[in-house]
């Protein structure tokens, strides 16, 4: 008798841990993130399902960048630029530090090619030609990315100080004639409803933020996307329905991911910000997927179709 009540509580035990580091997620707990700030948005519902910290600013690294590609797909859904127009590599676009394409001064790109590089490998040297050339200086560019901010419904927690996301530290030079001084900041819960916005406006970029690389003709290059959910990347960190959209990584702002994915019709924003490592921004993902998957499928009154994005629910 004394066996079988030792047997019974070891494995009670037992079944204690396993619920305890066995995919809690996919019992329905909320996932527990290592990272500084993290949100889980249900595009269909507009609910946050998960906010951690989302309302402290962080510094978002390339994540901005997000706001970079909205206005490019904004002008040219407005005809006010051109997939194919030929863009100038200036002086200033080609010091840029960090993730570069090794564009020189005076050679040209078209717009697709730079936001390809913006889109799939972060390129600052990219970025920053394609905000010289919509707005006439980077200085410019950035009174409209916060414009655009406003239009929005972010906080006032977020900011823009360049098209980069690059710290001041990183840029190693001094800004030509900025409007806006400090760091680029950005909260877990502006990032998603960002993300959010441009998938719902411009669907279309969810075919170039899960490309695995970009072939940059003109120099024989090719680069590779540094989202390694995506599950053409076919690594462990690959991830069902996965689609974009942006990470990012500096000192200052740790590791960083905006992330998009879909099955059976129903889409998620996953946002972590400021991991350690570049493995749990991956996984912390991977766990706002898993729980918001599983709690869509618990779920008997879910939208059927993608809330617009200003609307979502705080």
């Amino acid at each position: 008798m004394k066996r079988r009540i030792v047997v019974g509580a070891i494995a009670a035990v037992l079944v204690v841990v396993l619920i305890a580091v066995w995919r809690p997620t996919g019992l329905g707990f909320k996932p527990n993130i290592d990272a500084e700030s993290a949100v889980l948005l249900d595009m269909d519902t507009g609910d946050i399902w998960v906010d951690i910290n989302g309302d402290v600013p962080m510094p978002p690294a390339s994540v901005s960048k997000l706001m970079t590609e909205m206005i490019v797909l904004d002008q040219i859904s407005s005809g006010m630029i051109r997939w194919e127009d030929r863009v100038p590599i200036s002086a200033y676009a080609s010091k840029m530090g960090g993730t570069s394409l090794s564009l020189k001064r005076g050679e040209f790109y078209t717009i697709r090619e730079l936001l390809e590089g913006v889109t799939i490998y972060s390129a600052n040297d990219a970025t920053v030609a394609l905000a010289e050339y919509m707005a006439g200086s980077e200085a410019s560019f950035v009174l409209m990315m916060n414009d655009k901010a406003h239009s929005l419904g972010l906080s006032s927690r977020t900011i823009f100080t360049n098209a980069t996301g690059l710290s001041g530290k990183d840029l190693g030079f001094t800004d030509p004639n900025m409007h806006i001084s400090g760091e680029t900041m950005m909260t877990a819960r502006d990032t998603a409803k960002l993300a959010a916005a441009l998938i719902y406006h411009h669907p279309d970029i969810l075919n170039i933020s899960s490309r695995t690389q970009m072939h940059l003709k003109n120099k024989g290059l090719y680069v590779s996307n540094s989202n390694f959910m995506l599950p053409a990347m076919g690594g462990i960190y690959a991830y069902e329905g996965t689609d974009g959209l942006k990470t990012g990584h500096n000192n200052r702002a740790g590791y960083c991911i905006a992330g998009s994915a879909q099955r059976d019709g129903h889409r998620l924003i996953a946002v972590v910000m400021g991991a350690k490592t570049y493995e749990s921004r991956f996984e912390g993902a991977a766990k706002l997927f898993d729980y918001g998957f599983f709690r869509g499928l618990q779920s008997g009154d879910r939208v059927k179709h993608m809330m617009n994005p200003l609307r979502i629910r705080n």
